[in-house]
């Protein structure tokens, strides 16, 4: 069994260095994790360097944390499909619709009847239906995930401006708002939220069979389709999990702004991916963490306050995030490079030589398989 869990790791994990032996220490999770760690510190103490108390006080950092909790909410489940080897850009639209539409007169006026939990469930189950689309269409349909998922944006920001009138709708219930705004020994419950779906992420990540399929469709899907896994199927799963995340976010959303908009999550597709990418997750697929996913946030947070703090322009913040963003890309490719022969030769998501290399089909299938029976295990 240690050698199946060796073979596990090897395939999900960190690419392996040309000469054939294990991955660098800064090329695994925890050299991927740490580098983020210290460049968050560096920031920190920019930020008490450059603006005193008012970066360090605690009323900041609990600011800090409540404007990460919802585009990190949308990023775990960003990270999922990354790994899976998909795309989503339809995530900041589907925050938008489920915020409208569980804010509508009708939706309301049951809450009211009944409890605001219907609020809440109406959100979760609009976003997992946009990504049931999603999937549908990406898995079955064999439409490209950029394509379905940039048509989904666009529809469903449409639908919510139909839904709402353009207009903004007010949350009434103030149950619901009390509930959201409130804390729990001062921390404030959007980030509870945000930390509950963070360690429900990396246990189904890393702690489950779906997560190990999720590792292997990413790395190689033809591999896995042969090692047994239902490609087609976990792919709808991860648009379906990215939904059900895009719902909760919105009615995250909904708490922090009180209102229901169509305007609510614009851009947010961009700072998942900056979020997820930043975090070491490989836009080809087959590799990430949920730790460096929330990392990533709160460094793209974090970096926002201290310009905000220091009163410099949105224009120059955006700017420093492209640069970030940029870094965090060519660092992947340096990191990865020594593995990226041995991607090509099993023959990696999107590469020919998956379609051409029956060979490195064969040996991935192993790996996947290998991964499935460790789940098992």
């Amino acid at each position: 069994m240690s050698e199946t869990a060796t073979a596990t790791k090897r395939d999900s994990g960190a690419a392996a260095a040309p000469g054939g032996g294990g991955p660098g220490f800064m090329s695994g999770p925890i050299g991927r994790n740490l580098g983020l760690v210290i460049a968050l510190a560096i920031l920190c103490a920019v930020g008490v360097v450059t603006a005193g108390d008012r970066f360090a006080d605690v009323n900041n950092v609990l600011t800090i944390l409540r404007l990460a909790s919802v585009i990190g909410v949308v990023s775990i489940g960003m990270t999922f499909v990354i790994i899976g080897g998909g795309i989503d850009l339809s995530v900041g639209a589907l925050v938008a619709l489920s915020s409208v539409w569980a804010t509508t007169l009708a939706t309301q006026a049951l809450a009211e009847d009944v409890h605001w939990i219907v609020m809440v469930l109406t959100a979760i189950l609009v976003g997992a239906g946009a990504g049931l689309v999603n999937g549908v269409v990406i898995a079955y349909g064999k439409l490209v995930a950029f394509i379905a998922t940039l048509a989904m944006l666009v529809s469903a920001r449409g639908l919510a401006e139909i839904i709402a009138n353009r207009r903004t709708q007010i949350v009434q219930d103030r149950d619901f708002l009390s509930f959201f705004s409130g804390d729990v020994l001062g921390i404030p419950t959007l980030v509870i939220i945000w930390a509950l779906v963070s360690v429900v992420g990396w246990v189904l990540l890393n702690r489950t069979t779906f997560g190990r399929r999720t590792f292997a469709v990413g790395g190689n899907a033809e591999a896995a389709r042969l090692a047994g896994i239902r490609v087609q199927r976990h792919t709808v799963l991860l648009y379906v999990l990215s939904g059900v995340c895009c719902g909760i976010a919105g009615v995250m959303m909904m708490a922090r702004t009180t209102t229901g908009s169509s305007t609510h999550g614009t851009l947010y597709e961009l700072l998942a991916i900056a979020g997820v990418v930043i975090g070491g997750t490989l836009l080809i697929g087959g590799r990430g963490t949920i730790v460096g996913t929330v990392l990533g946030v709160l460094l793209l947070t974090t970096l926002g306050n201290v310009f905000t703090l220091n009163n410099l322009t949105s224009s120059a913040q955006a700017v420093a995030q492209g640069l970030i963003i940029v870094l965090a890309v060519l660092l992947q490719m340096r990191l990865a490079s020594g593995g990226g022969r041995g991607r090509s030769a099993r023959g990696g998501s999107g590469s020919p030589a998956g379609d051409a290399g029956a060979g490195g089909a064969g040996g991935g299938a192993i790996a996947a398989g290998n991964a499935i029976a460790a789940g098992n295990g």
